[in-house]
């Protein structure tokens, strides 16, 4: 494996029957960084996620996992990675912590280790005083984060989460934003899919934003946006009239414009000389970037 990569993708392909769900996709993703997937629903995220798990195999490309090639050495990189599915598959049948106790089991932690590492995933998700409660008792956020301490009772090098908060109001998600800080903090490295952009804007070091099964731009969120949408942008507000001239002088002036909604943004306006409409002014963001690079809107 390239030198410090937990993750290594080089024209991965990934088809089925006409359609090609993942098309020539490169993504690095280095130890102790979290890595962001962005795009909607059918970009290719899940099943990038799924490639790596090889709970879906590769038609062209080269995987690597932590410096196991895919999916040739596909158990032993299992073994050091955790993994957050997009839907929920706990056992309802059985307590939080008898839900961890299965994976101590199936991860083969040692006899006299068990104990120490359930009680360190039940505090890293905040779920000591929920223990004895079977997983069909708990909230949709309390499932969520065992979900994650079921994924991290084993200390893996790596963790793939897919669509962490997906479904999940505001409050709930800010919760597991919190949890994955932890991670963070602590040097485990992280690949999160999602397709929310104050998500991904949030919590990782890199985004890597995808649209039909490829790749359009990965950097740093703030790079991102320096690099596509400049640093400031105008919102012009009004009726469809006054929205298609500010759109036609902002483009006449060389400007990008994106429309959301009733408005229309116009970008990068710091490098206009005075010839940006006038409206209400903002810093450029991710979205912008993500809205101009793909077309698509995203929650």
């Amino acid at each position: 494996m390239s030198g410090d990569l937990a993750i290594r993708l080089r024209g991965v392909v990934k088809r089925y029957g006409p359609i090609t769900a993942v098309d020539g996709l490169d993504l690095d993703v280095p130890e102790g960084t979290c890595v962001g997937l962005l795009g909607p629903n059918g970009a290719g995220k899940s099943t990038t996620m799924r490639l790596l798990t090889a709970q879906a195999i590769a038609d062209e490309g080269e995987l690597e996992v932590l410096g196991f090639r895919l999916p040739e050495e596909s158990k032993a990189a299992r073994a050091q990675c955790g993994v957050v599915p997009q839907l929920d598959n706990l056992d309802t049948t059985l307590t939080v912590e008898q839900n961890l106790l299965v994976f101590t089991y199936l991860y083969r932690i040692g006899r006299k280790e068990r104990r120490q590492a359930i009680e360190r995933a039940l505090t890293m998700a905040n779920l000591v005083d929920r223990r004895k409660d079977r997983a069909d008792k708990l909230s949709g956020g309390m499932r969520r984060r065992l979900l994650i301490a079921r994924a991290l009772v084993h200390r893996p090098r790596l963790v793939l989460l897919d669509e962490p908060t997906v479904g999940l109001d505001p409050q709930v998600r800010q919760e597991l934003w919190a949890l994955i800080d932890a991670l963070r903090a602590e040097g485990t490295t992280i690949l999160m899919s999602t397709h929310y952009i104050e998500e991904a804007q949030r919590l990782a070091d890199t985004v890597l934003i995808m649209s039909h099964g490829s790749a359009v731009a990965a950097g740093p969120p703030a790079q991102l946006v320096a690099d596509h949408a400049g640093r400031e942008a105008v919102e012009v507000y009004g009726p469809p009239p006054r929205l298609a001239e500010a759109e036609a002088a902002a483009r006449a002036a060389g400007l990008l414009t994106r429309r959301t909604g009733t408005s229309v943004s116009v970008l990068g306006i710091e490098a206009a000389d005075g010839r940006a409409p006038e409206g209400e002014r903002r810093p450029a963001n991710l979205e912008d970037v993500f809205v101009l690079l793909t077309g698509e809107e995203i929650d």
